[in-house]
């Protein structure tokens, strides 16, 4: 296939990232061959030459695609009147966790690419997606704790508790297996997980 033909193939970069993040989600890695995405989207592997320049272009374009859409909500979250803050808490921990279950890889991802990128590009992620997200939960928990709803934390240990209580449950499919004789994280057990750390992390900063 001619490069200048590589283009003129309607929608072909979008079902690239989706077949991508498919591979990541079923095989729970944080990295695709390019011979296997060739193989599940039905494209020419020089399609990810001409819309990323390479595979880390392709990972680093999907980054960029699943967290602005995670930036993106919790900045609506943080705007929305007439919710009360522990409610807004809430909602954003259930939407964590419904993030994570749709691309369990995301936090790997981040990690490897901004241990793998120079330091204008890891600079870049952090600035445009890990950052809002600590400002949101600063303003979250500050509303909480003028409105004597929360008791004061740190924001800081706050995302590193809810992240980090997300990503290990979906990243857990070998525990699964081998302790619990289960193979798959189904929604039902999403749903529990769900109810389960917005109980445990809301109990940890309520006033009362």
């Amino acid at each position: 296939m001619a490069e200048a033909d590589l283009g003129t193939l309607p929608g072909a970069r979008a079902l690239l990232l989706d077949t991508a993040s498919a591979i990541m989600r079923e095989g729970d890695v944080d990295d695709i061959s390019l011979s296997e995405l060739s193989l599940r989207s039905g494209l020419n592997s020089a399609l990810v030459k001409y819309y990323f320049g390479n595979k880390a272009g392709l990972l680093k374009a999907l980054l960029d695609r699943d967290w602005q859409a995670i930036v993106t909500s919790v900045d609506a979250l943080v705007a929305k009147d007439g919710w009360d803050p522990e409610a807004k808490l809430r909602r954003h921990i259930s939407k964590v966790v419904d993030t994570f279950y749709a691309v369990p890889y995301l936090n790997r991802l981040t990690m490897r690419l901004v241990g793998e990128s120079d330091e204008a590009e890891a600079r870049r992620i952090a600035d445009c997606y890990l950052s809002p997200l600590y400002r949101a939960y600063e303003q979250l928990i500050g509303d909480g704790v003028k409105a004597e709803v929360f008791r004061p934390i740190d924001p800081q240990l706050f995302y590193f508790t809810v992240t980090g209580a997300v990503d290990r449950f979906f990243s857990a499919r070998l525990v699964l297996r081998h302790c619990f004789d289960q193979e798959v994280l189904t929604e039902e057990l999403r749903d529990r997980y769900r109810e389960h750390t917005v109980d445990i992390i809301m109990a940890g900063i309520l006033a009362h």
